[in-house]
């Protein structure tokens, strides 16, 4: 597949790395020391603006999608105009675009395609939406919901004095509607099998129906069982709509904003949250609103060292859990390695969607874990589909995947070997990157 990315940022530099292997790659960007370091890869570098119609008729010859990734909302948007009204007599070409400005976008993902944009991607919300899904149960470190929302990913950690610690996978009584998906120990990945021991410190990776997750979290130990106390540093796109999406929950919201306009924007449009200006760096304002009393602290400012800073500050004063931004994917697991329960990367859901549709037909959903060390992806199967009509026990798959779980006409099932998949199920599989091409060939 040939593809066109404008911008090689932190999200241009991801993708690239992602997809140069097994795709034709032209990235245009007009910063020098960005081209530069795009370069290390296989792929066509171009310095310029990738807005420019000029350019775009030249590198848009045989190209299949174009992704424009670059900080500008507004040069996003026309590349993906421009592109589509250059490729417009090709109706399979795609185009997706990233904004941050929610006056273009009021969900994570949606289609504009009327003005030419397949896919347009707010990271700031997909960030948002994940760690409202998080602390809607208290114990879990990371969400994912996949088949319209019947069905739920979770990961956990395991406590010293978790009831599960020191046994064996087959002897953990979980309700019948979930599955252990794969153990992170450390660097070490692990596809679960029923002799596997569960260790203290071990991340789980639970899948299984929604409605039964809550019950599931019980195994971990929940936080708090009184209502929550929660508070956000930085009351900018991510924290305002945090906030926003937990406004008929059960939390106890308090936002720090700095700024003076923002912070009284933020306090005029939210009912519930008590809304402060401040620094959350400082430490004195930090005791004084009791930020040892907390049970999660989630610091979302534009600042990957700031957010740092703030959360081991919070973490020292007592708080339960923190929860971190961190815009450079570096970050995530060395802000883990020091302390923080939880990085999370608003880039992240950007290259999911480029992944997502650089797969072909199929993929309903596509979630990376870990620090992309695993996948987990939704697949529709169709009716050209290899694994179509055989049983389950009959497809090869790869060793390092494994079929999760099956919604069947709006049911969900934990799949046995003697289930025969049919058109239009959905099957949810675990995979590691290297099972990622062998798994994508059965279901086309």
């Amino acid at each position: 597949m040939k593809i066109i990315v404008i911008g090689a940022g932190e999200v241009g530099y991801h993708i690239a790395k992602s997809l140069y292997l097994e795709n034709d790659l032209v990235i245009i960007d007009e910063d020098e020391d960005a081209c530069l370091r795009v370069d290390e890869f296989d792929v066509q570098v171009i310095r310029g603006n990738g807005a420019n119609a000029a350019i775009l008729e030249k590198v848009l010859i045989g190209a299949d999608l174009l992704v424009a990734v670059t900080g500008d909302d507004e040069v996003n948007i026309v590349s993906c105009m421009a592109a589509k009204l250059i490729k417009q007599s090709n109706k399979n070409f795609k185009t997706m675009a990233r904004v941050s400005n929610p006056d273009y976008i009021d969900r994570p993902v949606a289609k504009r395609t009327q003005v030419g944009i397949d896919v347009m991607v707010c990271p700031e919300l997909a960030l948002a939406s994940e760690v409202a899904d998080i602390l809607s149960i208290p114990s879990a470190i990371d969400s994912e919901s996949f088949a319209d929302g019947k069905v739920k990913m979770m990961e956990f950690v395991v406590k010293d004095n978790s009831n599960i610690a020191g046994k064996h996978l087959r002897d953990v009584d979980l309700l019948d509607c979930c599955i252990v998906s794969a153990l992170f120990r450390g660097s070490q990945l692990i596809i679960p099998h029923g002799e596997d021991i569960i260790q203290a410190g071990d991340h789980i990776v639970i899948i299984g129906k929604t409605e039964a997750m809550k019950d599931i979290s019980s195994f971990f130990g929940e936080i708090n069982k009184s209502r929550s106390r929660v508070m956000i540093i930085g009351g900018g796109v991510v924290g305002f709509y945090l906030a926003q999406l937990l406004e008929n929950t059960r939390l106890n919201v308090k936002i720090i904003e700095k700024g003076r306009q923002r912070s009284e924007m933020v306090a005029d449009n939210l009912q519930k949250a008590l809304v402060l200006r401040g620094d959350g760096s400082d430490l004195n304002l930090l005791k004084e609103e009791g930020v040892g009393e907390m049970d999660v602290v989630i610091s979302v400012t534009d600042s990957d060292e700031k957010n740092l800073l703030c959360s081991l500050m919070a973490k020292q004063l007592g708080a339960k859990k923190v929860i971190v931004r961190a815009d450079h994917f570096d970050y995530v697991p060395l802000f883990e390695m020091v302390g923080v329960d939880r990085a999370v990367s608003p880039r992240e859901a950007t290259v999911n969607e480029v992944l997502k549709l650089t797969m072909g037909t199929g993929i309903e959903a596509l979630t990376t874990i870990e620090g992309e060390k695993a996948e987990i992806i939704e697949y529709t199967v169709s009716r050209k589909s290899r694994v179509t009509g055989k049983l389950l026990k009959d497809v090869n798959f790869p060793d390092d995947s494994l079929v999760s779980m099956v919604v069947h006409g709006g049911v969900t099932i934990i799949p046995r070997g003697n289930y025969r998949i049919r058109e239009g199920d959905h099957l949810l599989v675990f995979s590691l990157p290297t099972a990622h091409q062998a798994v994508e060939k059965l279901f086309k």
